[in-house]
């Protein structure tokens, strides 16, 4: 059992996984002592340094306002990373109730339910979200909202997928029998066999929230001025990009390392959970392990 153990930590701790756990690492550090590492206000607008390039006063250079860009992008990590929970949060409030439901009665509540969310998934995420936010109003509040209301069909029909599966295993009908109640079934005896699949998506969905919260901060529908936010603040750079480059390269970067290290991370942990997504060893490293347990 130790030697299993020891093999699917190596198989999770190869070096894409560590490089993205210690950039992920780095990014939250940065989000959360923002206010202590940050020497600026980042929404202290200076007329007199408008666009200037890095320097020992301002490490990444300062926007068309004159604001801090490193201030900026510690504290848009927060905005960002945040709401990309938030969006989360919302999902699996909804959409795991609603996938249990749904898998573990059937009937039909499961074909109302399902057919609500092939409605949704049937319309592409991001126009969801913009026809909500049109309706509803821009700001950040709304945009999560949007959102997490949108990730919430994905998730149901994993959900229900997941117990459509459990439900008729053998420690269900025990559980039957014993005389729990329904409730106790769904939320006690099934959900935590589902943990672990539904860990590994929303490890991925979280880097879709940031990039489509992105996506709406740049179309002005998400964070409004002069909140810091990656989205925004790439929109801000786009206006500046042939003057000083640095303004939009840098949220840019930053949303393109953080999304590719969680997705990095996600596919680690799926790798580590789900044995079939493990790479086989080769024979002789086979032939290895054999004799080690042998011993």
């Amino acid at each position: 059992m130790k030697s299993s153990t020891k093999r699917k930590l190596k198989s999770f701790f190869t070096a894409p996984v560590i490089v993205s756990m210690i950039i992920l690492m780095i990014v939250i550090i940065l989000a959360v002592f923002a206010n202590t590492i940050a020497k600026y206000d980042p929404n202290e607008i200076d007329i007199t340094s408008m666009l200037k390039g890095p320097s020992g006063e301002h490490i990444i250079g300062t926007d068309k306002s004159g604001r801090d860009m490193f201030a900026r992008l510690l504290f848009g990590a927060r905005t960002t990373l945040l709401s990309a929970f938030a969006v989360i949060i919302i999902s699996v409030m909804i959409g795991v109730p609603t996938g249990l439901v749904s898998g573990y009665f059937g009937g039909l509540a499961d074909k109302i339910l399902m057919r609500i969310s092939d409605v949704i998934l049937s319309f592409p995420c991001l126009l969801l979200a913009f026809v909500f936010v049109s309706a509803f109003g821009r700001g950040l509040i709304n945009a999560i909202l949007a959102l997490g209301i949108v990730y919430v069909p994905m998730l149901a029909k994993l959900t229900r997928s997941l117990v459509l599966v459990e439900k008729n295993k053998v420690y269900v009908e025990a559980a039957k029998s014993i005389g729990f109640s329904d409730l106790n079934i769904m939320f006690v005896q099934i959900l935590p066999n589902c943990i672990a699949t539904l860990v590994v998506q929303l490890t991925l969905d979280i880097g879709y929230a940031i990039l489509d919260l992105a996506a709406m901060s740049f179309l002005g529908l998400g964070v409004q001025p002069p909140t810091a936010d990656w989205g925004a603040m790439l929109e801000e750079g786009r206006i500046v990009i042939t003057t000083a480059p640095l303004v939009a390269i840098a949220p840019g970067i930053m949303i393109i390392v953080t999304v590719v290290a969680l997705n990095i991370f996600g596919d680690g942990v799926r790798s580590y959970l789900d044995p079939t997504q493990r790479k086989v060893p080769s024979l002789r490293k086979f032939r290895k392990m054999v004799g080690a347990e042998n011993e």
